[in-house]
């Protein structure tokens, strides 16, 4: 039983991880030989964060990172037009609720993890060349020469350019947004003594993005105007409104184009696309790597399943028909906002002034702006169409006490399935022991002192958690679909 990953980015390792945990043999192949050394992706949400977690890096990942304030719209002369501010000091999944980062220091992290597990490797310089549609076997090329793996599943990790969905001819939906745009990483010793938030410039002339991603790492993103390539503006002209005159190291200069897209089809029998292969986010609500990240705890733990033989095939369809709907609404989240806070010329840009400093004034506004924006998951066996929330919904991760500790909620749980209740009994334990999962009874097993758990297991309530957190109520038939093939009938 070999699954082969394809690209050691974020979400190439981070599912690697969680299926080298769950036992199953991994190969991460990378057609670089040495790590990236420069940053991309540079923000994580707090679930994304709680992701990290369950790979074994959330407190390192705490440890290379900084909370960001929030996000504050400002105009071209760095005014602000609406702010929207993060005071609390971690989200509803137990961490921060916007992280920045440095992508390569997040990439060492997750290597070490994987180098430590006894069912992973990575093999650098490592390109995949030829393919089975099924996903029985892959031909990889190497400096010595080429060979021949047999794999029971290939997941497709290799970016907005995945050669995976090049072989297979998957198609892509274009969403029609593409805008070519500047980024410039740079580092600075002195302090440039901005908000520690990021800064989306909503300007007609050049709309542009700040953000201070560590303790001595900037980012700007400069829109780049029609005919102009990254090379053609004046740098210096450009950062000196946020640099003060201060000296600045530029350690990257580099064009990007900003696309909304989205693959057709996730599965072709055990090959997988996830992250950028699967669809390609315009960066205004910093969701890129969080919605990869999701990706991968979604399926790891139904191909662990599958492959082990506790689930059929059938399962393997809900990773497209739950997380398709949810990468397409951020897409259509995204380029809506950054079309909102970018677009437009002289007119527009005043109406949206006006209507920015109107809506701050309006009580909840702002706090609306900052809760968690991941959408329901989509309908598939595991979640009905007819369901109603919390199903589909990810349980919060409170701090709680358990055992004379304070502990994450998810550190309770464990990895697999797991039930919380307020009635315990004997249908809990044996649903409990059907899905060999933890019953934590909530009136005596923990305490959770911020009372967070209380409105989604209200007294008399049972809830079934799945392994990436998600929620289904106790009594529905969630496993009998994907075990049929298996001839087993059980069901929660």
């Amino acid at each position: 039983m070999t699954v082969l990953v394809v690209g050691a980015g974020p979400t190439g390792l981070t599912a690697a991880i969680l299926l080298a945990q769950r036992g199953v043999p991994v190969i991460v192949a990378e057609r670089h030989r040495e790590p990236y050394p420069l940053p991309r992706a540079v923000h994580l949400d707090d679930e994304g964060h709680r992701i990290l977690q369950w790979a074994g890096v959330a407190d390192a990942f705490s440890g290379i990172s900084r909370p960001a304030l929030g996000l504050r719209i400002v105009d071209g002369r760095l005014r602000t037009l609406a702010e929207f501010r993060r005071d609390r000091p971690v989200g509803l999944h137990g961490w921060p609720q916007a992280n920045m980062f440095d992508q390569p220091a997040l990439d060492a992290l997750l290597r070490d993890r994987l180098s430590a597990l006894p069912h992973a490797e990575l093999r650098t310089g490592t390109e995949l060349i030829a393919l089975d549609p099924a996903g029985r076997h892959a031909t990889l090329r190497t400096p010595t020469g080429t060979y021949r793996l047999e794999t029971d599943a290939i997941l497709a990790c290799d970016g907005a350019n995945s050669t995976v969905r090049t072989l297979l001819g998957t198609r892509s939906t274009d969403l029609g947004y593409s805008e070519d745009w500047l980024v410039v990483d740079a580092v600075s010793e002195r302090d440039l003594g901005h908000w520690a938030g990021v800064h989306q410039v909503s300007d007609p002339r050049r709309a542009a993005t700040f953000m201070q991603i560590g303790a001595d790492r900037y980012r700007w993103e400069f829109r780049l105007l029609p005919g102009e390539t990254a090379d053609g503006p004046d740098l210096g002209a450009l950062l000196a409104p946020w640099t003060g005159g201060a000296a600045v190291e530029i350690r990257r200069r580099t064009g990007y184009t900003f696309r909304a897209r989205i693959a057709d089809r996730w599965r072709h029998g055990r090959v997988f696309l996830l992250g950028d292969a699967a669809h390609e986010t315009p960066p205004f609500i910093g969701q890129g790597l969080g919605a990869g990240l999701r990706d991968a705890a979604n399926l790891a733990w139904k191909l662990e399943m599958v492959l082990s033989g506790r689930a059929g095939e059938a399962l393997l369809d809900t990773y497209q028909r739950e997380r398709r709907r949810p990468a397409l609404r951020l897409i259509q989240v995204a380029r809506l906002l950054g079309a909102a806070m970018t677009g437009g010329q002289d007119g527009a840009a005043a109406v949206r002034r006006a209507v920015l400093a109107a809506a701050v004034r309006v009580p909840g506004f702002t706090a609306a702006g900052l809760r968690g924006i991941a959408p329901l998951v989509g309908p598939s066996e595991l979640r009905p169409w007819w369901s109603r929330p919390p199903t589909g919904r990810v349980l919060p991760q409170p701090r709680v006490r358990h055992r004379g500790r304070d502990v994450l909620l998810d550190d309770v749980l464990g990895p697999g399935f797991a039930i919380l209740t307020t009635a315990p009994g004997r249908r809990t334990a044996e649903l409990g022991a059907a899905l060999d999962a933890p019953v934590i009874d909530l009136t005596t097993d923990v305490t959770d002192e911020t009372k967070t758990l209380t409105a989604w297991v209200r007294p008399g309530r049972t809830l079934v958690v799945r392994p990436d957190r998600l929620i289904l109520r106790a009594g529905h038939r969630f496993l009998s679909a994907s075990r049929a093939e298996s001839g087993d009938s059980t069901s929660a």
